[in-house]
């Protein structure tokens, strides 16, 4: 039964499949041998297995079925599928002829157990249908209307109503918390405390005995009645989360309108790029603290300066991994395009928009991270809430556990931040998740 589970590992429809959906199907699967010459289905034949090459060769010969058109022969290695004819929709005929070349054994697997095996796992069991029909046009040159035929599970396995695009994204998630990920990132952060521990509480070591202790850190962060007066019991506490929250999504989301096509028009047109880029690349390099008095000059109240120096960080971010997005899309397929008659307009549109996509989400992501630095260092001199007005006031104060609560409060809502660009842009581009679903990485 391992060496059933291990092969179907090996074949490409159920390399995602996890450990318990692999197992269940090799319970379900049976090994025929067949001797030299042995055909093994003939064509028109009712489809009801699957087939696996476990050992020896199997020669397939399918019929295209076009005017005009020869046959199509392959040989079969261990490890690759046949007989998929057996998880269409509609009527299930063989569509070749199939042969063992030599001394041979074959996994068979029955069709309707094998969908309703998969239906008990809609995400992962679409992605197995959604390789199936790669497979079919792919390595089998089958017309498109065969593929077209295999059923996608997220649709009818799922009452639900979720989309395709977030049950793969949850699939990924999914397949990331039974991996050993997620523990090797504790085991990174017990790591990490246990050196703050014991540097500062046990060793006392000369850089670290002035630091706030872990003990005295987590006692004034989950007290009732902190010493300070800052722990996750004070409404002041979501306060300052709020307006850095508010601040940070307020620029992140003007820097993406802004920069994304900036960005764009930078990578699509030379002489554009040549105009703006060299003003660009001169103000990028230039601090943020060294906007502060500008800043301050500019716009009136306490919140627009803030926003400002948040956004300016951001904004460069975001425009220049547009920016290197487009220049990264091969130029054959806009020379392709223009050959089919596409104009202008349309290459931007239906090339260059949706070929710079990875490219302005790795940057969203990279953006809202330094929209966080830039936030910190406008809370500091001009805000009067936040996370980055928290740490600055704890220092002036000598409130060393609450600067300690700031910084880890900062790095969480960062990270969770980052993750929902990261969802989001799974969701716009679910070709992405499912080309990464399917292994296209």
């Amino acid at each position: 039964m391992d060496q059933i589970s291990a092969m179907l590992k090996r074949a490409m429809p159920f390399q995602m499949a996890s450990e318990e959906l692999l197992g269940d199907i090799a319970k379900q699967s049976q090994l025929k041998s067949y001797a030299p010459g042995e055909v093994i289905y003939e064509r028109g034949a009712e489809a009801d297995f699957v087939h696996i090459v476990y050992k020896g060769a199997v020669l397939h010969v399918l019929n295209v079925g076009t005017a005009g058109s020869s046959d199509l022969a392959r040989v079969m290695q261990p490890g690759e599928v046949f007989g998929w004819a057996a998880v269409l929709e509609g009527e299930r005929n063989r569509l070749a002829r199939t042969t063992a070349q030599e001394a041979t054994e074959v996994i068979q697997i029955d069709g309707e157990t094998l969908m309703s095996l998969i239906r008990r796992e809609p995400a992962a069991g679409d992605v197995i249908m959604s390789r199936f029909a790669t497979m079919i046009t792919r390595e089998f040159a089958a017309p498109e209307s065969v593929a077209a035929r295999v059923p996608h599970l997220l649709t009818i396995a799922q009452g639900d109503g979720v989309g395709s695009g977030w049950a793969l994204t949850a699939f990924r998630i999914a397949q990331w918390l039974k991996s050993p990920k997620p523990y090797l990132m504790v085991t990174g952060f017990a790591i990490m405390l246990a050196f703050w521990y014991l540097t500062v509480e046990v060793w006392k070591l000369p850089r670290f005995r002035d630091m706030p202790g872990l003990t005295r850190v987590v006692h004034e962060f989950f007290s009732r009645n902190p010493t300070y007066g800052l722990s996750i019991w004070t409404p002041e506490y979501y306060e300052h989360i709020w307006a850095s929250v508010r601040r940070v999504t307020i620029a992140f989301l003007i820097a993406t309108g802004l920069g994304v096509p900036l960005g764009l028009f930078l990578g699509w047109s030379e002489r554009f790029r040549e105009y703006v880029f060299p003003v660009f690349e001169t103000l990028r390099p230039i601090p943020v603290l060294a906007w502060v008095p500008l800043a301050i000059l500019m716009f009136s109240g306490s919140e627009t300066p803030v926003i400002f120096l948040t956004f300016l960080a951001s904004f460069f971010a975001t425009a220049l991994n547009t920016m290197l997005g487009v220049e990264s899309i091969d130029e054959s397929y806009s020379r392709a395009a223009y050959c089919l008659g596409a104009s202008k307009w349309q290459v931007f549109r239906e090339v260059v928009v949706p070929g710079a996509m990875p490219y302005i989400f790795t940057g969203l992501q990279i953006s809202v991270g330094v929209a966080w630095f830039s936030l910190v260092a406008g809370e500091m001199v001009s805000g009067e809430f936040g996370l980055g007005y928290v740490i600055n006031t704890s220092y002036t104060m000598v409130r060393y556990p609450t600067i300690v609560i700031g910084m880890a409060t900062l790095g969480a809502v960062g990270y969770v931040t980052s993750a929902c660009v990261r969802l989001a842009g799974d969701y716009l581009m679910q070709w992405r998740v499912r080309e990464l679903a399917l292994g296209g990485r």
